[in-house]
């Protein structure tokens, strides 16, 4: 009922590239998953080791259903690891927890970046739930008005996911750091880090473009809006 094709033009492109960076990052997962690491050690252990190197001694592990539903919560400080990495001897486990550890040291020594997406989480999400309803109701009612304001609040969420890509990036560049300095990859490990890293900073990548597409389409309607009821 609210479908317009000019939609396609903004958020199309960055939608294609979402979708082949979840078909990149589950084919580079699944590879690496099925490839044991040299060590033969979990990404449990994983954790715990480079958590130590840091001299990080107040996060707990705890294992999350799931599939890449790996995360560090920084308002617990756990860090929380899917099924197929809390006792996996994968490769793919390795870059995946050390990146989430990343998450850790950054909290862990207070990077500003961190700080300000956690404090614009629930802006963003508050934002982007009432940014619908406003949209829905702007197309609904042809009022300007309301898309005006959806514009407003959408922001957060496009600012939230203008943050997230850094701290993702610096997350994974301190993973290779780290993996490195406690000798727990060889060079062709590294390079299957490196690659499983990549994949999911593609992710980031494409939920920054869906966004930014999404928030110019929501503005190219509320000026043209404004115009036909000039």
């Amino acid at each position: 009922m609210f479908f317009d094709p000019l939609w396609l033009l903004f958020a199309g492109p960055a939608l294609l590239l979402a979708l082949f960076a979840q078909m990149r990052i589950s084919n580079t997962y699944g590879k690496y998953s099925k490839v044991g690491n040299m060590r033969g050690i979990t990404g449990l252990a994983v954790a715990k080791t480079l958590l130590a190197s840091q001299g990080i001694q107040d996060v707990k592990i705890e294992g999350t259903p799931g599939r890449l539903t790996d995360h560090y919560d920084p308002n617990t400080k756990t860090l929380r690891l899917s099924q197929g990495v809390y006792e996996s001897p994968s490769v793919a486990a390795l870059g995946i927890v050390a990146h989430e550890v990343g998450h850790a040291v950054q909290d862990h020594r207070g990077y500003l970046p961190l700080k300000l997406r956690s404090g614009l989480l629930p802006l963003a999400n508050l934002g982007s739930s009432l940014a619908i309803i406003l949209f829905i109701l702007g197309f609904l009612f042809r009022w300007a008005g309301f898309l005006w304001m959806g514009v407003f609040l959408f922001s957060a969420a496009v600012l939230f996911a203008l943050v997230t890509l850094p701290v993702e990036l610096n997350a994974s560049r301190r993973a290779r750091v780290m993996l490195s300095s406690a000798g727990l990859v060889n060079v062709q490990e590294m390079d299957a880090t490196k690659a499983v890293l990549s994949a999911a900073a593609l992710t980031y990548v494409a939920a920054l473009l869906q966004s930014v597409g999404q928030l110019m389409y929501f503005i190219f309607s509320a000026l043209g809006m404004g115009r036909n009821r000039n």
